[in-house]
């Protein structure tokens, strides 16, 4: 358990360090912004230092913008998953007062790709351990369950407000940059982590009962239980049959690790679903 968690941890913090490397060394220099909280930090910032000479950095800004959303992912989303993504929101605004901003490359274009790609990296491995980057993450979460509309909404709402304001605000070949960026950024998160807000997992077991109780004791889902046989071996198993978040995989991940290592687990997009699901958990 404990290994578990410090690896959580750890993985959590590369992946801040990967958020603020891609923009000290890539977007801030370039004029080119990143997505959700970080991306309005950012823009928020220069702002600050190109409209009314006020110098405050990216990352104070960001760690300002997430202590409401803190609060309100701890009250509405869960303790465990607001943990995590404070911790990423800390320690992505200590990488980014710690680290210089650099110009590695006078070429925009390889800025904006570059800087997509290290930032999709370390917001897909940190939402594959089941946390989050924090800021949007946490707010389209809530709002998506509010209005039972697609979590991928109100990122692109959020983005587009940072497009159009970067193109107001400064050139507008910067708008079509960030665009660059946010596209990079998604398609490599897509690549680590499945973007999807539900997931269907079908898990082939010889230990039914045990595996169920222990998926019950950590989150309420329903779980339908199938008979199964093996076309090769001839040896009878059940399938556990059960849709849940994808902030859920690794949880899920980790329990059937622990109970039954030799389960083989399919893992698919769930596109829509008629019936009860149960949203506040």
């Amino acid at each position: 358990m404990f290994l578990f968690e410090a690896k959580r941890i750890l993985i959590v913090i590369f992946g801040s360090l990967l958020g603020a490397i891609s923009l000290n060394f890539f977007l801030i220099g370039a004029n080119v912004y990143a997505s959700g909280f970080t991306g309005a930090a950012q823009l928020i910032s220069s702002v600050f230092n190109d409209f009314l000479g006020i110098g405050i950095s990216t990352g104070v800004l960001l760690f300002l913008l997430n202590i409401p959303v803190a609060i309100l992912g701890w009250i509405k989303v869960g303790k465990g998953f607001t943990i995590y993504s404070a911790i990423s929101v800390v320690f992505t605004t200590l990488f980014l007062e710690i680290l210089p901003v650099i110009h590695l490359s006078e070429d925009i274009i390889l800025n904006a790709v570059f800087g997509g790609v290290i930032a999709g990296v370390g917001v897909g491995i940190t939402l594959k351990l089941g946390a989050s980057t924090g800021g949007m993450d946490i707010v389209a979460m809530v709002l998506s369950r509010m209005k039972d509309r697609p979590i991928g909404t109100y990122f692109l709402l959020l983005n587009a407000i940072i497009i159009a304001l970067a193109g107001v605000l400064y050139e507008p070949e910067n708008a079509l940059y960030t665009m660059v960026t946010l596209y990079v950024t998604t398609r490599v998160i897509d690549a680590i982590h499945t973007r999807h807000e539900k997931i269907t997992a079908m898990v082939i077991t010889r230990k039914a009962d045990e595996l169920h109780r222990a998926i019950h004791n950590k989150m309420v889902r329903g779980i339908t239980i199938l008979p199964a046989k093996g076309a090769y071996t001839n040896e009878d198993k059940n399938m556990l049959y059960l849709v849940i978040t994808r902030y859920e995989l690794y949880d899920l991940e980790k329990i059937i690790s622990e109970i039954d290592p030799n389960a083989f687990t399919n893992i698919v997009q769930t596109t829509g679903i008629f019936g009860f699901f149960r949203r506040d958990n």
